[in-house]
């Protein structure tokens, strides 16, 4: 009696659990697919990462569109409707007609506080249109136009959807314009802190010795220093003189030299583990120098990992930027972010009786934040190779 037939049985059997793969897994799309396949699909699974990496993509979105977007120009001001309260839009007029509108406002006045209020007058009956014609602008500086997603059909008419400022400025279209500021200031400080962290986190952990000490000193120094006086001192150190441009690249430049340490501390520990193995080995052997044994044999095997760390250090900058305009050393008027939009609404008049210009801008960074913080921890479970 001979044992092949039972054997060969026994191994069609055991054949996934003997090639490494586990049961359920297809072998041709799992056991040969690569890193990046395998992080993506992974990711996908990731139901609550999915839904917070589209609100970021949104973000961006409105960001880059946010002239169109925005019902009027943010500085646009009208001293008549200071502290106007949030309109809302409906859908069909008294007389049973399909049209988007808003009610306008009546003002009667407060004896016991000595000061107007504004309310609803259900008279007044403001059409509202999509794609409208309004105040012009130059679309991402190439091109004149006046078109807006959103806004009255008459421009000399007005509409807050968020509500009015101090000098009747529209939030709405404020809040679309910071968020232009505050997304982009989050990005470009994590791709500097991304490159120093990244650079002398490699240095660091390869060459070891004299080099460690010096590099790892530094970063003890930088994270020893308390992060909100360092940055009142630096950004109380800008000239009232500088343009809004100059004073938004120092604000994310310096956002930026205080948030690579700890990316710099996490290369550096995995260049320790990894600069011994085999592959780091024959790449020495085959002749390969230093600086391509880092930036194209050690380094690639990290760049999962990185991008996992780099997405939950956008909401620090964010932070960073929102804390020093909340505190009036970070940007100033005319420009406009989330921290600016707070700064003006810290008055006891705007706590009281304008609330929505809090809440608002308060919203929108808590929504980024922990978008970003769930977006992050999705891609770091997806990249964990020791996650299932």
């Amino acid at each position: 009696m001979t044992l092949t037939p039972i054997l060969d049985a026994k191994l069609a059997e055991d054949g996934p659990a003997i090639s490494g793969l586990k049961p359920g897994m297809d072998p041709i799309s799992d056991a040969a697919a690569g890193q990046w396949t395998l992080i993506w699909r992974k990711f996908l699974k990731q139901k609550v990462a999915l839904f917070c990496g589209g609100v970021i993509l949104a973000l961006y979105l409105i960001g880059a569109f946010a002239e169109f977007l925005a019902p009027g120009l943010p500085d646009t001001s009208r001293a008549q409707y200071t502290y106007a309260p949030p309109q809302s839009i409906g859908f069909f007029t008294p007389d049973g007609q399909f049209q988007l509108h808003v009610k306008g406002y009546k003002v009667e006045i407060d004896r016991a506080a000595l000061r107007r209020t504004f309310v609803v007058d259900d008279s007044v009956i403001v059409p509202v249109g999509l794609f409208v014609e309004g105040s012009a602008y130059k679309f991402w500086g190439v091109f004149d136009t006046n078109r807006h997603l959103i806004g009255p059909l008459d421009p000399t008419q007005t509409m807050y959807l968020l509500g009015a400022d101090r000098l009747g400025r529209d939030l709405l279209s404020r809040l679309i314009y910071g968020t232009r500021i505050s997304m982009s200031i989050g990005l470009i400080g994590v791709c500097m802190s991304l490159f120093l962290g990244v650079v002398l986190g490699s240095i660091s952990g390869y060459f070891g010795g004299w080099v460690d000490t010096v590099i790892q000193r530094i970063i003890e120094v930088v994270s020893a220093m308390p992060t909100i006086p360092l940055w009142l001192g630096l950004a109380a150190a800008i000239p009232l003189t500088w343009s809004p441009l100059n004073v938004y690249f120092v604000i994310t430049i310096i956002v930026s030299l205080l948030g690579w340490t700890g990316l710099a501390r996490e290369v550096r520990g995995r260049f320790f583990s990894l600069r011994n193995e085999d592959f780091v080995t024959a790449a020495k052997l085959d002749g390969s120098s230093e600086r391509r044994v880092i930036f194209r044999h050690i380094l690639p095997s990290l760049t999962s990992h990185i991008l996992a760390v780099v997405t939950l250090a956008v909401p620090s900058m964010i932070i960073a930027e929102t804390s020093l305009s909340f505190l009036g050393v970070g940007l100033k008027a005319p420009v406009v972010s989330w921290g600016v939009l707070l700064q003006d609404a810290q008055n006891i008049r705007s706590i009281s009786t304008a609330p929505w210009l809090l809440i608002w801008p308060s919203l929108a960074v808590v929504i980024a934040v922990l978008s970003f913080n769930f977006f992050g921890d999705g891609l770091r479970d997806a990249a964990d190779p020791y996650e299932t």
